[in-house]
């Protein structure tokens, strides 16, 4: 750990362009801060539309030959990088730790999450693969191939350095597109990192580029004129911009926004599992997943059984450095968000909600981190605002209903449709509530149901914007065009009739 400290805490990041790393000359440095201690432990630079421009224009001459690789030698090359980020996995993990805040098993989970990509998207060879169908007319065939889109570029939340970058970036280079990352501002250590080992994997220059920045660099991203694709990860109202903005460009666009997701708790819930997940969905993280549960809704007795005892177990949870052992919840980004947080839950109290658990002067926190601790709203009424806003921390609220068609209404009310937990024995009840709930990821006694690599990240409503959603097989989607071709040759025998009459 000391090791990993003493390397970022002088340390003034790069951009990596063209296969090299290069100062963004001119740009201004902005502190980056451990939230656990509020400690600058890097400087990143503030790159200029100039800089964005030097990553691109590198991306698209590395486009003829990237797509001229064979598949199969991509695929390669990706087998290769999934070795190379498994070696330095615990060094990834506690990168993020010291920059985002998670505690170090949270931190490790999501470098496992960040490798399963690459795992999935080496099996590029058998999923980019096209259709042909023979004799569409006599002597006619008829097929569909795939073909990389062009230059992609990501922009990246804060929540997950690591993971949420390579939700896109081995699947667009999988499918022959080269590649221009931004990750956020607030969290740059990670990437820089991780385009290390990019940078061993010996690519052919330009194929991935990393510009550190803040909204200059994603100005930039909307309006470049060589950039085809566009992945975005963040708040719904610039999800909105994002999407918009991107689509009246021309560009490929899929824009990830904000969430708001509800956990049902039936009468024939199993109390301890249940309370397991309940306390990892809305405390992991420090509740700053977009895919945290935030709202409890408790159907009929579902209250009374599950309720007092995630209140007692939650006060157990411990807060502090998650690098510490034994640490459960750690800091949230920053003294700002922690103050918007603290913010939200006194409206709540003010809208009538019973402060059950509050975790707004935590014990174990450095005075100069930005922790909250885990906090629980019992009696919160449907229509109160914080069932309705995304607050981004570790707070629960709970909202009491009596039947399951009640609670389905609760999770249908909301303008989001990230994700939605339901927690019973009953497979009726299970059936019907997968089939009515506008969300568009479930689980089923299961907290937090983001799905593995293999599956998309299929949000709904507010929560995504645009047409095909991030991993699984809608990356294959996105990162491609497709290409059909009809043909026919005389030589073989063919007749010359019409192709049109002998359909």
């Amino acid at each position: 750990m000391s090791v990993v400290s003493q390397e970022v805490s002088t340390r003034t990041l790069k951009n990596y362009v063209n296969g090299k790393w290069v100062e963004a000359a001119g740009a201004e440095l902005h502190p980056v801060i451990n939230p656990a201690t509020g400690e600058t432990i890097a400087q990143v630079p503030f790159s200029s539309a100039a800089h964005l421009d030097d990553a691109v224009r590198a991306a698209r001459e590395a486009l003829p030959a990237w797509r001229g690789v064979s598949t199969i030698a991509r695929a390669r090359k990706l087998f290769e990088l999934r070795h190379m980020l498994d070696a330095r996995k615990d060094e990834f993990a506690h990168a993020v730790v010291s920059e985002m805040g998670k505690t170090l098993p949270d931190a490790t989970a999501e470098v496992g999450r960040m490798i399963e990509m690459v795992e999935a998207a080496t099996a590029i060879p058998t999923t980019m693969q096209g259709r042909i169908l023979e004799d569409v007319a006599r002597g006619v065939d008829a097929e569909t191939i795939r073909q990389p889109v062009g230059v992609c570029a990501a922009i990246a939340p804060f929540n997950f350095p690591a993971m949420v970058p390579f939700w896109f970036l081995p699947f667009a280079i999988a499918c022959g597109n080269t590649f221009v990352l931004k990750p956020s501002e607030q969290v740059p250590m990670t990437q820089s990192l991780v385009f290390e080992s990019l940078d061993a994997l010996d690519l052919p220059p330009g194929v991935v580029n990393l510009v550190n920045g803040g909204r200059e660099v994603v100005e930039g991203i909307l309006e470049h004129p060589e950039i085809d694709a566009i992945s975005f990860v963040g708040s719904a109202p610039v999800a909105q911009i994002v999407y918009e903005r991107a689509a009246k460009a021309g560009k490929r666009v899929q824009a990830l926004g904000g969430a708001k997701n509800h956990m049902v708790i039936c009468p024939d819930a199993v109390v301890e599992p249940t309370v397991n997940g309940l306390i990892g969905s809305g405390f992991g993280a420090a509740g700053q997943r977009c895919m945290a549960g935030s709202v409890i809704v408790t159907v009929g007795e579902g209250h009374d059984s599950v309720i007092p005892k995630l209140i007692e177990e939650s006060k157990k949870l411990t807060v502090g450095n998650g690098l510490e052992d034994g640490i459960d919840v750690g800091p949230v980004i920053s003294c700002d968000a922690r103050d918007r947080i603290n913010d939200w839950i006194q409206r709540a109290v003010d809208d009538g909600a019973e402060l059950v658990l509050d975790g707004r002067s935590p014990e174990g926190g450095d005075e100069k981190g930005s922790y909250v601790g885990p906090t629980i709203l019992d009696n919160v009424k449907p229509g109160d605002p914080i069932v309705g806003e995304e607050v981004f921390g570790p707070v629960l609220a709970v909202v009491k209903v009596e039947t399951l068609e009640e609670a389905i209404e609760v999770v249908n009310s909301s303008r989001f449709g990230n994700g939605v937990s339901i927690f019973t024995e009953s497979a009726s009840a299970v059936r019907k509530f997968r089939h009515d709930v506008e969300v568009g990821m479930v689980g089923v006694n299961i907290g937090v149901a983001a799905p593995v690599a293999f599956f998309p990240f299929s949000g709904w409503k507010a929560s995504f914007l645009g047409d095909l959603h991030a991993h699984g097989p809608d990356a294959v989607e996105f990162f491609t065009r497709k290409k059909t071709i009809t043909s026919r040759y005389f030589s073989g025998g063919a007749t010359s009739g019409s192709y049109f009459v002998e359909r």
